[in-house]
C-alpha cells in the first residue's frame, strides 16, 4: 500500500509517464503496476533521476 498521494489527481498520468522515462534513462525495467521486486538501489536511481530532471527544469524556467 502506497502512502504517496498525488496532490493534483489530474497529473497522475503525467507523473507515471515521467517515472517510466526516468527509469528508462537509468536502465531500470519498470513495469506498469506492482514493482516491489526492484532493489533499493534501482528505486533510488529512478527517484534521483526524477529529482535531477525536476531541478533542471526549474533552473531552465528561472534563467530567463
Amino acid at each position: 500500500m502506497s502512502k504517496n498521494k498525488v496532490v493534483v489527481p489530474e497529473a497522475k498520468a503525467a507523473l507515471d509517464k515521467f517515472k517510466m522515462q526516468a527509469a528508462s534513462e537509468v536502465g531500470v525495467n519498470l513495469q506498469n503496476g506492482y514493482n516491489g521486486d526492484l532493489t533499493s538501489r534501482q528505486a533510488g536511481s529512478i527517484g534521483g533521476q526524477m529529482v535531477k530532471k525536476m531541478i533542471e527544469s526549474y533552473e531552465n524556467s528561472i534563467k530567463g
